[in-house]
Order: structure tokens, then sequence, then C-alpha cells
């Protein structure tokens, strides 16, 4: 199933290639602040999913008449890996890697959905880079999770990019710019993604492919990134884990469009301006 969001905070879902508008049957407010109605539904899918389609309020949605807007605007956490690519770290020198360093914090108000454009920043003579990640949705509440159980707090993914300043200012800042940190075109729930091992993503600049990897290769795997982070942190539903980038980042400039392709999760394209 895919949940998504669209025109001014509606909520859709998709199931069996038919998608509906479930946000009057859900009674969602889509002008409620702060904007959290995705994390709700996340939090108690299965009792207010259950019949959601039979419901009287519920519609048929053309997806390709509509605008997909980011799925989650308003996540308790945007968590996110360094250095989890082996070769990664060694084409940027560095000494950082996810297994030594752990997470670090994203701001949520870098969040844009595939419909958005990535902005870009007055930063003259600095490097701005792509990087193509893989957006992990935590469906249920947990703290000291064992690698064990990790993927059972697992509600789905999505495709996602953490958009870099790079320089010296705190990893923080430099990727917490407006838009950084584009995420969508929806979420795909757990079961539909057959192996989280093995979950294959790239990403083109200008339909030049920059980068090309799969989660078997990260340092830390799924269940370790939600183990670590669970140590420190307990995870809420709708909390979103980024996965960290493989090698072959590289400038974007005005005027690109950078596309990303997830297996099994979907694909969205951005401008950069």
């Amino acid at each position: 199933m895919k949940l998504f969001r669209f025109n001014g905070g509606r909520i859709g879902i998709s199931k069996n290639d038919i998608s509906y508008d479930i946000t009057d049957a859900l009674g969602v407010d889509t002008g409620a602040w702060p904007p959290t109605q995705m994390v709700q539904l996340i939090a108690k899918f299965e009792e207010r999913i259950a019949g959601i389609t039979d419901h009287p309020k519920t519609t048929k949605v053309d997806l390709s008449q509509v605008r997909l807007e980011v799925p989650i605007e308003w996540p308790n956490k945007l968590i996110a890996y360094p250095v989890n690519y082996l070769k990664h770290g060694l084409e940027m020198k560095s000494i950082n890697r996810a297994d030594l360093n752990g997470f670090f914090l994203k701001a949520n108000s870098s969040l844009c959905g595939p419909n958005d454009d990535i902005i870009l920043p007055a930063e003259p003579g600095r490097d701005i880079h792509h990087e193509c990640e893989i957006g992990i949705v935590i469906g249920k509440q947990g703290r000291n999770i064992s690698r064990e159980d990790a993927l059972s707090h697992v509600f789905g993914y999505a495709c996602l990019i953490d958009v870099t300043v790079r320089g010296k200012e705190e990893r923080v800042m430099r990727k917490s710019h407006d838009t950084f940190t584009p995420f969508g075109p929806w979420i795909v729930t757990a079961d539909e993604v057959p192996d989280p091992f093995n979950i294959r993503a790239r990403l083109w600049v200008n339909d030049e492919l920059r980068q090309d990897a799969s989660t078997k290769d990260l340092i830390v795997d799924i269940p370790g990134m939600i183990e670590t982070a669970s140590r420190a942190a307990t995870l809420y539903p709708g909390d979103i884990i980024a996965s960290g980038t493989p090698e072959g980042v590289g400038p974007i400039v005005r005027g690109d469009r950078v596309r990303i392709s997830v297996d099994n999760v979907g694909e969205m394209t951005l401008n950069v301006k």
C-alpha cells in the first residue's frame, strides 16, 4: 500500500492500483497546526485504515491529476547517518563512519515534497551536493529496540535526497536549509518491499547517472540503524531515518533536474533553483 499527501494536506492511499482520498473518512482537519495528520494515521494505522475504502466519505482519486506533497511534514525526528557506505567515505576522504559516529539530526523544516523545488542558498564559491538515500519510516514507538525486533518497527519506505552544503560548519546546519530533504513521492508500506537488505537506489542529474547502490552495501544496515538510534532516543511513529548515501555524490546547480529512484518504492524528479 502507498500513503500520500496531496492538494493542501489531504491524505490518500493506493492499493491494488487504485487510489483513494480518505481525508474526510478519517475526519482529518487539513488546516490543523502542527501538521501531524499523517503521523497520527501511522500511529494507529491498522485501526484507522480498516474498511476505509468502503467508507461513504472515501472517494477515488487520479494521481495524475493532483499535486503530491511531502508525505510527512512534521515528524518528531528526522534522523540521518554519516558515511554509511565505505566507498563514499573514501571519495570524501572522511574519518567519519556510521558505525563509529552514530546518527545526527536534520531540521524537520528541511523536508519538501516531490513537486517542490530544491532551493539553493546564496553561498558563493561553495559546493552543494546531492546525496541519494532511502527514507525509513518508523511505525511504532520503541526504545532500546533489539536488532532482532528492529524491522517490526518499520512502517515503510520512501525516496529521500539529502542535500548538503560542503564546508566546515556543523553538519546539521549545512544539511538543514529549507528544501534540503526531498522526501516521497509517497510512503510504501514495509510489506511491499521484499528484501530490506537489498534495496537498490539510484540518482541522476540531468539524465546522468551519478549514484547506484544497494542497502546490501551499508556499513550499518537498517536494523542496525534502528537499534543504534533507539539506544539514545525513543523512536516514535512517523520518525524518519535517512540511510546514508553511497559513492558518487556531486554538485548541483540552479537549472539542474535531479531524479531519484528506489526499487519497489518509487521515483521523483525535482528542479534545482
